[in-house]
């Protein structure tokens, strides 16, 4: 029986910290799934947790006569890595954007005590679709300290010094706070959010590609005063949010969601028909990303509106759709 899309991560902890509790109540697996979960975790988890009478959980917990639950279970959940999780890792290894998290001396050891363990795929395996081939270079030594450099500022809000040329070829130097990094599937870069600092004070908002740095140095200054993250990313969301509604086929509800999860967005069940209706937010930017994102589930999911982004998809769906025809009638 699978229980999990992937041992210890999310759901298994959240099932592991239910299981260690000898008597518990719905409640307090509600509040664990809440507190330890994702947004929308709390839809679908305490159904396949809590015993019911279609039979449809997990068969993990039992009701007892006091009313509260306890588990099958004798001893709390083993933790160990499985063949599979090995191979999986040695394959995650080869992808280059991983090393970006990871020291050189971390890397190497994870390269060595995987020496003999063969990789569960191989990046040629995937094409990707609508995404462009001028990615950024993540197996550049200056690239990678960059980004490392980046992301620790982000968590310790330093300011730094950034020289980058733009789109358009210009020089462009400043003292910058850096916000929050991002990973574009689309682009295939990483882009960091800043805000320009000057004579002490926020400034405006920048959107630096890390591929384009030509510079960077730590100040050692480290912005004290009040930071307003979610006033500056609200300001760039777009008017109205899309809404999707998802069926239930093919587990496509926990599918959209895990694969939204990042993302701003209110979820409803739908009682009646099944799925749920979902609206979500997103940088205007990002609009084309979204709509790829969004095709790429297929006929599980309809683009209720606004009516501009449900137009813009169904010209996207047929222009795809003519483009393949003539592949196949030029054969």
């Amino acid at each position: 029986m699978n229980l999990f899309s992937e041992l210890y991560g999310t759901y298994f902890r959240i099932t592991a910290e239910i299981l260690e509790h000898s008597r518990i109540t719905a409640k307090k697996i509600q509040d664990i799934v809440i507190s330890k979960g994702f947004r929308d975790t709390v839809l679908f988890l305490p159904q396949k947790l809590i015993p019911n009478s279609s039979s449809s959980d997990w068969g993990l917990l039992r009701k007892t006569a006091a009313g509260v639950f306890s588990p099958v279970t004798n001893n709390s959940p083993v933790h160990l890595i499985t063949g599979l999780q090995k191979r999986w890792l040695k394959s995650k290894l080869s992808d280059p954007k991983m090393k970006l998290f990871l020291t050189d001396k971390t890397a190497a050891e994870l390269e060595a005590r995987l020496r003999d363990v063969k990789p569960l795929y191989s990046p040629a395996f995937f094409r990707y679709t609508d995404r462009f081939s001028d990615g950024d270079n993540y197996s550049d030594p200056e690239y990678r300290r960059r980004f490392r450099v980046i992301l620790e500022a982000v968590k310790s809000r330093e300011v730094v010094d950034i020289e980058f040329r733009s789109s358009h070829g210009k020089l462009i130097r400043g003292r910058y706070l850096p916000l929050k990094l991002e990973f574009s599937p689309k682009n295939d870069k990483f882009r960091v959010y800043c805000r320009s600092i000057r004579k002490g004070r926020l400034s405006t908002g920048s959107i630096v590609n890390l591929g384009r740095i030509t510079r960077l140095r730590t100040t050692g200054s480290h912005f004290a005063g009040e930071l307003p993250i979610e006033g500056y990313f609200s300001r760039r969301r777009a008017p109205e949010p899309v809404e999707v509604m998802v069926s239930e086929e093919r587990n496509a509800v926990e599918r959209f969601l895990m694969e939204f999860s990042s993302y701003e967005k209110r979820t409803e069940l739908d009682l009646e028909n099944g799925g749920c209706r979902v609206k979500i937010w997103y940088d205007g930017a990002d609009e084309t990303e979204l709509l790829i994102k969004l095709l790429s589930f297929g006929p599980v999911i309809e683009i209720a509106g606004p009516p501009d982004f449900r137009q813009k998809a169904a010209e996207r769906v047929e222009k795809q759709y003519r483009l393949l025809n003539k592949n196949i009638s030029g054969r």
